[in-house]
């Protein structure tokens, strides 16, 4: 097979806007051994984190003079960075910068509005004024909502009024006056009171199932619940006072390169959503998600308030079987081996992270404080920890008294260099081995949510369902084309074959599922249209191409298009299933078609390809199917409630009375549970056995006896998923012709 490794199809993320999100989360996946150390000293905090008003990196220069360079005649498109260019590279810096409108005032637009027609000069020049003009307004206009958003707390909110909060952004404009921003900050408070005074209440009932309790260790206890409504307002409001307050810390003090990277990825979203500034931290966890594992102490991290908090430990992993670090737990201060400790008081989670992280065997101290406010210090010796919800799984799976199936479920095309490397061509082939000599009925290829990866491993998965021939072509911004093929000849598996896919399958997904359609050796299965990712991109190494003289990350670039073996794109079209089956996302606008700039669909000449000889009819198969569906207790109940979610998504004004927003939170949380069925009380209507070969390693036991019971929850999530039950029968009707 041949090897691409250079070339990375991936599904882009939208840019999130810098207003307060909800807490960002980050792993920290790693392992092994640890012993405890000596505490050290930790002040408590004193006062708020003043601004950070920074001057420009010395690495912006070579940055944008790099980036100029790429942009113009490396990218697919080979536009010229010109006036044009950046009035649409204007708009999406003020979305990156505040694209909930809630900090900057019109003011501050119309001001930063005078370089709206020279982000390209400023970039050919090294300097950005754009950028550090925004972060400046930014970083003062957040001084005012802070305390703005602190007053606010600090009294009772009337949560009676008849009024209304517009929640979609794009639906409001710049607040011309604090008094206009005031009035939109008081309003969002009041929803987000309400919110948490609601989650209070359903605590206290004592008629709610427990098992539907928040698992998250920041669940308030019962018995800490305020008794009364105007002390449940109270707690409410505090505890979002002390949330705030820990995030407008964090806004106050932004990366170094935080500013130069907004600017330059207006720039590349202007030209298409996929192309994309790495900066050295954003990096890291590239890496880490394609390769699927990182050295570490195994824990999951995210922003809680003025500090960083545990939200979950990796089983098998140095903190799992260390024991003593908990979900819950609030990280005070780091020290790496032999340096003194760094507190980590209002730090961004990217600069903790970074710190814990590190090479295996080496050790890190955590300074932490328990739920119950106890403080001690840790020390926990890094290993490697393998993300193995990342790599594919298998299982054997039927119904009662049914045939036996094989399933193969794929995360992501993820690989990595060097020896003892997993990648998923590879990973799959050796699964469908195992089933082969099973001799299971049909397969299973699952790429739900499976956003892409490495070109090289998709070629290479396809090639294991077909003897040989075509998988893709590319072409790129000078016209040239490449056909890359399945070159071994022979194929893993024989038997039917069925590619489930749903709209957030993209890319390298988009390539399996589109080359196994167009051979017509599987039937694809889905809730809709895939989400129409036909680029290609490539990962540009700027610290190689500026001379190693600075760190400044990689430029993602889309470099070429892909189309299908028939010449036609998946470039915003995606991969039609065969067989559409009811969409419990289907009143979410996703997919390529929605991203602005996506580039526009097309087509090339065919290539000589050879059919495999299909005895079945998908016409059939899916009249069939939607007869089953029809019937079905939850598929049915799918799609009887996807319109009605569909046409609320567009009512974006949410009352603030109390009575009437609960009306509207009741109805909107019965359609989405009718629409999302918690699956984990349905029935288990299949028999799955994992295969031995695919589940996560064995580990020894973790503190008190615990075990990893991952392999346990995905076998029985299996057990109850509908749109697996019903692919069965689709296999069936393939196997009956």
């Amino acid at each position: 097979m041949r090897r691409l490794s250079t070339l990375l199809l991936l599904l882009a993320v939208g840019c999130s806007s810098k207003a307060p999100p909800s807490a960002a989360e980050s792993p920290l996946r790693t392992s092994p051994s640890a012993t405890t150390a000596s505490t050290f000293p930790l002040a408590p905090p004193a006062g708020s984190t003043p601004s950070v008003t920074r001057n420009p990196d010395p690495r912006e220069a070579a940055l944008a003079e790099t980036l100029v360079h790429l942009l113009e005649r490396e990218h697919l498109l080979r536009k010229k960075l010109d006036d044009p260019l950046s009035k649409e590279a204007f708009d999406n810096f003020l979305q990156r910068l505040d694209g909930s409108k809630m900090f900057l005032l019109a003011a501050d637009r119309d001001a930063l509005a005078r370089y709206a027609d020279k982000i390209d000069d400023q970039l050919r020049s090294g300097s950005l004024q754009l950028a550090h003009e925004g972060a400046k307004r930014y970083a003062a206009r957040v001084e005012v909502v802070d305390k703005m958003v602190a007053e606010l707390l600090a009294a009772p909110l009337d949560l009676t009024n008849e009024e209304f909060l517009e929640v979609d952004p794009e639906k409001v404009q710049f607040a011309a006056t604090e008094d206009e921003l005031r009035d939109r900050w008081r309003r969002r408070l009041e929803l987000e009171v309400l919110e948490r005074v609601a989650s209070m209440e359903a605590r206290l009932d004592p008629k709610r199932d427990k098992s539907e309790d928040d698992e998250d260790a920041t669940t308030i206890p019962v018995a800490k619940i305020p008794k009364t409504p105007e002390g449940r307002e109270q707690k409410a409001r505090e505890d979002l006072a002390k949330a705030y307050a820990g995030r407008f810390a964090r806004l106050r003090t932004p990366g170094p390169l935080d500013a130069a990277a907004d600017l330059v990825n207006a720039v590349a979203s202007a030209l298409d959503p996929h192309t994309t500034y790495l900066p050295p931290a954003d990096k890291a966890n590239f890496d880490i998600h394609m390769s699927g594992s990182l050295e570490g102490i195994g824990a999951v991290l995210r922003e809680r308030d003025h500090y960083i908090e545990v939200v979950e430990i990796v089983p098998g992993g140095a903190a799992w079987r260390h024991g003593r670090l908990g979900p819950g737990d609030v990280i005070l201060a780091v020290a790496a081996e032999g340096k003194e400790p760094v507190e980590t008081l209002d730090m961004r989670i990217d600069e903790v992270v970074k710190m814990i992280r590190g090479p295996k065997g080496t050790t890190v101290r955590l300074r932490i404080q328990k739920p119950t406010g106890a403080e001690e210090t840790i020390s926990i010796t890094r290993d490697v920890v393998v993300i193995e919800e990342a790599y594919a799984r298998a299982a054997v799976i039927s119904k009662k008294g049914g045939p036996a199936y094989g399933y193969i479920h794929v995360p992501s095309f993820y690989g990595g260099q060097g020896k003892g490397k997993r990648s998923a061509g590879e990973d799959v082939r050796k699964l469908l081995a195992v089933l082969e000599k099973k001799k299971v009925a049909g397969v299973i290829l699952d790429l739900r949510s499976n956003g892409g990866g490495i070109l090289g491993d998709a070629i290479d998965m396809t090639g294991h369902f077909i003897d040989k021939g075509p998988v893709v072509q590319v072409q790129d911004s000078r016209g040239r084309r490449e056909v890359h093929e399945d070159e071994d000849k022979g194929l893993e598996y024989t038997g039917p074959v069925v590619v489930m896919v749903d709209r957030f399958s993209a890319s390298a997904s988009e390539i399996v599922a589109g080359a196994l359609q167009d051979y017509q050796r599987a039937v694809v299965v889905g809730t809709g249209p895939t989400h129409g990712k036909g680029t290609v991109q490539t990962l540009a190494d700027l610290d190689r191409l500026t001379g190693g003289k600075a760190e400044l990350g990689v430029l993602k670039i889309t470099i070429q298009q892909f189309f299908r073996v028939t010449g036609a794109s998946t470039q915003r079209k995606g991969v039609v299933p065969d067989v559409v089956l009811p969409d419990p996302a289907g009143h979410i606008d996703a997919g390529e078609r929605e991203l602005d700039h996506a580039i526009e669909w097309s087509q090339i000449p065919a290539v000589d390809y050879e059919k495999w000889p299909a005895t079945w009819n998908t016409a059939l198969l899916a009249q069939k199917s939607a007869l089953r569906v029809a019937k079905h207790p939850i598929l049915g109940k799918i799609a009887q409630t996807t319109e009605f979610l569909r046409k609320r998504q567009q009512d974006t004004r949410v009352p603030l009375a109390r009575a009437a927003w609960e009306k509207r939170r009741t109805e909107l949380r019965d359609a989405l549970e009718a629409a999302s069925p918690d699956l984990t009380k349905a029935p288990a209507k299949l028999n799955v056995t994992p295969l031995a070969e695919s589940p996560a390693p064995a580990t020894a036991p973790g503190p008190a006896g615990k075990t990893d019971d991952r392999g346990m929850k995905w076998r029985d999530s299996l057990a109850r998923d509908p749109w697996i039950e019903e692919t069965l029968n689709i296999l069936g009707d393939m196997a009956r012709k």
